[in-house]
């Protein structure tokens, strides 16, 4: 728990800068620009998930070198994959901000809707790289060994990010300008903070220096993290066809709903994934270092916490449903009864979401990026896909809502299979 719990913060103060500018948004510049952010939001997570993918990755192979003693071969990892992801950022940056506005078109986007889109999108893409590095450290700070000081970080970016848009949206009004460059300085605290800590002298296992290029580790760490990083893309990508479907079938209206259940259900998801990112590096460790009896321990004792926290989170989740929605919406009561019914409908998979995730990111811990590439692939391009391309056109507008029923029964078939499959092969069970 002291390495799960920092983690868990981290993630939700992570998502605190989108639920943030959708608050401020949608109370101060109305339901098109919140549903603008929700149009473009999706593509900036998209290209930050690529720090993600590196420090989950990266983690495990850092995390694998410590188990086994190697010390100064760790932090020859841990350097280049800064490196990278610095250089990566940037790169990405200059090529989305021609590409942003056809996909935009592409989507569905017309008229204000996508102007605004647009414009935010290309105000935050400025951040990027930043964002990325903070992706990156939210993994690399639990295997350092100081997941707390990652959780500070997050923290100050997260209030930042807040304070921000409160002075820019609520005072001076700067509407959707304003909502993204609050998140651009909220990137550029998490990003930079870090990145200082580990080139000075510091406290931890870990320090950015001279770095040996290792094509195959880095294409190691790439695979390592590819579930993660198609997780989080499959994820983009499964928002933007919720949009698509949206516009279709309920317009404008939908999408704004949409994007409110996404801030709030982001929350509640952020905690199983902070969970299962704190817990894969100290996986890894010991499976490095053969402690299988250990290994055994973690895994039961982690279905466990996930089973027990779904339900108390879906609990949460139906009772604040009303109020949570009000908070956004409270202005306009139709839009807000749709949305209320649909978070509820969405709550309920709450229940398997942890196990699907934690199935996941165990074979990212194990370094078998391939099965936890199937899992998360699987889970949102094949079934959640699928499922809201095929039901509403058997159900209309409720079975967009009910799409994510059918993903997450779907994809914990598939992770139950897998993980009964290598029980032997790794010693978990």
């Amino acid at each position: 728990m002291r390495f799960t719990l920092p983690s868990i913060a981290m993630m939700v103060f992570t998502s605190v800068y989108s639920v943030v500018d959708g608050y401020f948004v949608s109370n101060y510049a109305g339901k098109l620009a919140l549903a603008a952010v929700n149009m473009a939001w999706p593509v900036i997570m998209m290209l930050a998930s690529l720090g993600m993918m590196f420090g989950a990755g990266g983690s495990a192979l850092i995390a694998a070198a410590q188990g086994r003693g190697r010390l100064n071969r760790a932090n020859e990892y841990f350097s280049m994959i800064v490196y990278v992801v610095i250089a990566l950022g940037f790169v990405l940056l200059g090529a989305t901000w021609y590409l942003l506005e056809p996909l935009m078109k592409l989507l569905g986007a017309q008229g204000d809707l996508l102007a605004n889109s647009v414009f935010y999108g290309k105000v935050c893409l400025v951040g990027l790289p930043m964002f990325m590095m903070q992706m990156l450290f939210q993994s690399l700070f639990i295997t350092a060994g100081k997941p707390q000081l990652g959780f500070y970080v997050t923290v100050g970016a997260g209030v930042t990010n807040m304070i921000l848009d409160w002075l820019f949206i609520g005072m001076l009004k700067m509407d959707l300008f304003g909502a993204a460059l609050a998140t651009d300085i909220g990137f550029v605290i998490g990003g930079v903070i870090p990145l200082v800590y580990f080139l000075r002298p510091n406290a931890s296992t870990l320090r950015l220096g001279r770095a040996c290029w290792k094509p195959y580790a880095l294409v190691k760490a790439c695979f390592n993290g590819s579930s993660e990083l198609l997780s989080c893309i499959s994820s983009s990508i499964v928002s933007m066809l919720y949009n698509f479907q949206l516009l279709r079938f309920a317009g404008e209206n939908g999408v704004a709903a949409y994007s409110v259940i996404m801030y709030v259900t982001f929350i509640f998801f952020a905690m199983f994934f902070g969970f299962c990112n704190g817990m894969a590096p100290v996986i890894s460790y010991h499976y490095g270092a053969h402690n299988i009896d250990e290994l055994k321990n973690l895994f039961k004792r982690c279905l466990v916490i996930l089973g027990s926290s779904g339900v108390l989170i879906l609990a949460v989740a139906q009772l604040t449903a009303v109020p949570l929605t009000k908070l956004f919406l409270g202005y306009d009561a139709e839009l807000c009864e749709m949305t209320v019914y649909a978070f509820r409908v969405i709550a309920c998979t709450f229940l398997l979401v942890g196990f699907n995730v934690f199935g996941s990111s165990l074979f990212t811990a194990l370094n078998n990026g391939i099965l936890s590439a199937i899992i998360s692939t699987s889970r949102a391009i094949v079934f959640e896909a699928g499922f809201v391309l095929l039901f509403p056109l058997l159900f209309g507008l409720t079975g967009i809502w009910f799409a994510c029923w059918g993903t997450e029964i779907a994809a914990l078939a598939l992770t139950v299979f897998f993980v009964i499959r290598k029980r032997k092969v790794y010693g978990y069970l």
